[in-house]
């Protein structure tokens, strides 16, 4: 009798040891995993059902089906389904619009998306995931149009361009260039307006300019900056470097670079320096001179540019260097500022007001104060011997910024004047033109505005 008692107790010890073992395979196996397919879909609540819907469906498991719906005031349509022979772990699939979409007149559509995977959780049916998107339905492009704009730009020059952008849902706007570069226009005078300097550098053969509007929806709107393009040849100077420069400039910079050092051939060393160093000095300043503000402006007022009294130009802006030692290439670069000079350490004083936004040492460029004079507009001033204004200052017309000097990579002194827009460097001679400025800048603000208040 005893051992049938023990028997029987043995019997349900195993066949409890089964179940838990059972129940323990079950939430733990990969085969039950209990976790729902993750969907995604790339939107920000808008569609204007022209672009496809990107979604994304991840399951450990794989995935065994899905569908897309969508749902409206006209019932409920499916706009994707399938079904895996195969259980896929990862699904990316563009959903198109019904060819009817377009023609809806629903303000706001629904898109429901199903996914079932392979788990043998849920009684071997597997987990099952509903998402729901709701999405405002915008298949209007912003409106466009140029109020004003310069006549003309020069290669390595600059122009201006005012125009009009409006739509209820606008995300960006900007002006695309065939080089790449985007400009960022500023709020000009009235609500829904916009003025943008461009330039052309001088590495570039032709400049062209797209002013681009683009909505939540992705809708999109272009329209072309109409600009008379004019040439012009800057110099190439084949420059022989000696012995001497190479014995002094070149070994005292290298000196003071940190990517010289160990460097014993003295060509080698200039060519880091012309190149290396000069890249990174560079990329700093149009970093820097990138920005621009997004605060409203209703006027653009600049004085012509003249920062050193009574100075000589030295050196011409856009002067392609090309070096040569024993008559052998062996590197080049462009000089993209004017050089002037007078005295020694004379005072630089720039005609217009402005706020300092660097005033450090910058490699080749040596002591250099950047200012900006709003919209984009910056002015560089390089190889001074002494800064009176600290980044962060507001200077203005006239004050004793700094004194020329020979910081830097100049073989003597004097100043390095540069003028950016939005990072790129431009022909400073236009700026010091007073007939240019008022053809392209101050007489197309006035035609812009007079534009506006008539409409």
């Amino acid at each position: 009798m005893r051992r049938g008692k023990n028997k029987s107790l043995f019997g349900v010890l195993f066949l409890f040891a089964v179940i838990i073992a059972g129940v323990v395979y079950v939430y733990t196996s990969a085969m039950f995993e209990r976790d729902i397919p993750k969907i995604t879909m790339q939107n920000n609540g808008y569609w204007n059902l022209k672009t496809p819907l990107e979604i994304s469906i991840d399951d450990k498991s794989g995935l065994k089906s899905y569908r897309v719906i969508l749902k409206s005031s006209s019932g409920d349509t499916t706009l994707h389904h399938e079904q895996f022979m195969v259980a896929q772990e990862s699904v990316h699939v563009k959903v198109e619009p019904p060819r009817s979409a377009y023609a809806m007149r629903d303000k706001y559509i629904n898109i429901l998306v199903e996914a079932g995977d392979n788990s043998k959780w849920n009684f071997l049916n597997g987990n099952h995931a509903v998402t729901e998107y709701r999405l405002l339905i915008d298949k209007k492009k912003p409106q466009l149009s140029t109020v004003s704009h310069s006549y003309k730009i020069k290669k390595g020059g600059a122009a201006l361009v005012i125009f009009k952008a409006s739509d209820d849902n606008l995300k960006d706007i900007y002006i695309q260039t065939n080089y790449g570069k985007k400009f960022k226009p500023q709020p000009f005078y009235k609500k829904g307006y916009y003025i943008s300097l461009l330039a052309w550098p001088i590495t570039e053969s032709t400049f062209k300019a797209t002013v681009v509007a683009e909505d939540n929806a992705q809708n999109i709107s272009k329209t072309g900056v109409p600009l008379y393009l004019k040439d012009k040849k800057y110099r190439l100077s084949n420059i022989k470097i000696s012995d001497k420069f190479l014995n002094g400039k070149i070994a005292e910079l290298a000196e003071e670079f940190m990517e010289t050092q160990g460097v014993t051939d003295p060509i080698e060393q200039f060519k880091i320096i012309n190149e290396d160093i000069r890249a990174k000095n560079e990329k700093l300043i149009h970093d820097i001179t990138s920005k621009v503000s997004d605060e409203m402006i209703s006027d653009f007022k600049i004085n012509k540019m003249y920062p050193l009294k009574n100075a000589a130009i030295v050196a011409r802006f856009g002067d392609h260097r090309k070096y040569f030692y024993n008559k052998e290439y062996i590197s080049e670069s462009y000089h993209l500022g004017l050089d002037m000079a007078s005295n020694a350490m004379a005072k630089i004083k720039p005609q217009n007001d402005g706020d300092v936004i660097f005033a450090d040492y910058n490699g080749l460029y040596g002591n250099m104060p950047i200012v900006h004079h709003g919209l984009g507009l910056y002015t560089l001033y390089g190889h001074c011997s002494s800064l009176n204004v600290n980044s962060g200052d507001s200077i203005v017309a006239g004050a004793n910024m700094a004194s020329t000097g020979k910081s830097g990579y100049a073989m003597g002194d004097h100043l390095h004047f540069g003028v950016l827009i939005q990072g790129i460097e431009v022909r400073p001679a236009e700026w010091m033109d007073s007939t240019w400025m008022k053809l392209n800048i101050s007489d197309v603000i006035k035609s812009a505005k007079d534009i506006i208040d008539r409409g």
